[in-house]
């Protein structure tokens, strides 16, 4: 009697399995057309598919330990593998740095760079 719930778990748990390898090549493809460089959905495996939340807590991190960026204004978001920078730096060689550093981040296709410069030079 307990088989019949096993069995239903194991199909729904199937199904997510097959819809996640469906949406991963999706948004690969939904990618492309917005102008963002996007791997084929050959190049890229449904166990390499990388999570946009885990994209933007690499990228974080990344800010955080670059030497040469102070990252505590700047506030990142990723949706589909693009990288959106915003907030405040305090100068234009830290706004080019910043975005240099979230483009070298596994799982980055590409980097809108909206930060803003807290200072004059």
């Amino acid at each position: 009697m307990k088989a019949l719930p096993l069995l239903k778990i194991a199909a729904v748990v199937a199904s997510l399995t097959l819809a996640a390898g469906v949406s991963a090549q999706t948004a690969a493809s939904d990618t492309s057309t917005t102008g963002a460089a996007a791997p084929s959905s050959s190049s890229e495996s449904i166990g390499q598919h990388i999570d946009d939340g885990t994209v933007t807590t690499k990228v974080k991190a990344a800010l955080v330990t670059a030497k040469d960026v102070k990252s505590t204004h700047i506030h990142v978001k990723t949706r589909r593998g693009t990288v959106w920078l915003t907030g405040t730096v305090p100068s234009s060689d830290e706004k080019t740095r910043a975005a240099q550093v979230a483009e070298g981040v596994t799982g980055v296709h590409a980097v809108r760079n909206r930060l803003k410069i807290s200072s004059a030079e």
